[in-house]
């Protein structure tokens, strides 16, 4: 746990589950919240499993300047728009896990540069750039098969956004990888971070983070890698965590 209060110079958020209440919109607290730290120069980024299309019209409507870390790392987008790094899946690879899903029956998604495809693909899967791919399991013993053979590749990031599905990048993407190269850019520290979130693809950055924050709905996995618990993302916890670590 967190001994001292840290000089937090940017807040990263997840967005479903944690930003976003259960009907996918923020609170007024949570936008108040926001606002007044950015109003003190603390940066906000959201960074999220979500890819640009979905998660550009919550950028505007909270009026945010800063990066944005999308596809759990697999895209980085800069203040103006412009992409800064896009680490994409080996065609092969995604090819591979699309068959992995009708051998299970699972219900999938994939994300490309251009689009995000669900329960359905492309005739020609090397006429896109994959960045993620993710199966929805209902059945825990089909999820856990599907994770096994997944793992024992050993050639996949793994994660997930919720404990029904399981999401997949390219090795060693993930949100902190993301974030480390927004801080580097900003010339701060992760140290100067506060990251809050509640699945799995939070759990790289919740831990290296100088602060990271779980949800009160989070896996328990992601509060036990947490240094603080705050609310629910229906009690606006990630108001509460702004304004206990950084406004307060």
């Amino acid at each position: 746990m967190i001994n001292k209060k840290p000089d937090i110079k940017l807040i990263a958020l997840d967005m479903d589950g944690t930003l976003l209440d259960e009907r996918h919109e923020v609170s007024e607290e949570n936008r108040l919240a926001i606002k007044e730290a950015e109003k003190r120069g603390v940066r906000v980024v959201l960074s999220t499993g979500r890819s640009l299309k979905t998660a550009r019209d919550y950028v505007i409507s909270l009026e945010l300047s800063s990066y944005l870390v999308t596809i759990n790392g697999g895209e980085i987008w800069g203040p103006n728009g412009e992409l800064v790094q896009r680490s994409i899946v080996d065609t092969e690879h995604v090819q591979w896990m699309y068959e992995l899903s009708q051998k299970h029956q699972t219900g999938f998604w994939a994300t490309s540069s251009e689009n995000v495809w669900r329960n359905d693909m492309p005739e020609d899967l090397f006429s896109q750039e994959w960045i993620k791919f993710g199966f929805h399991i209902e059945a825990d013993e089909i999820r856990e098969s599907v994770l096994k053979e997944l793992k024992e590749k050993g050639l996949f990031e793994i994660s997930n956004s919720s404990l029904k599905n399981i999401e997949v990048n390219a090795l060693g993407i993930n949100k902190a990888r993301g974030l480390q190269k927004v801080c580097d850019l900003l010339e701060i520290s992760m140290e100067n971070v506060m990251a809050v979130g509640d699945s799995l693809n939070d759990i790289a950055m919740i831990t290296e983070a100088g602060l990271g924050v779980a949800m009160g709905n989070a896996q328990e996995t992601v509060k036990e890698a947490a240094d603080d618990i705050t609310g629910t993302n229906r009690e606006s916890g990630v108001a509460q965590a702004i304004q206990k670590w950084v406004l307060s």
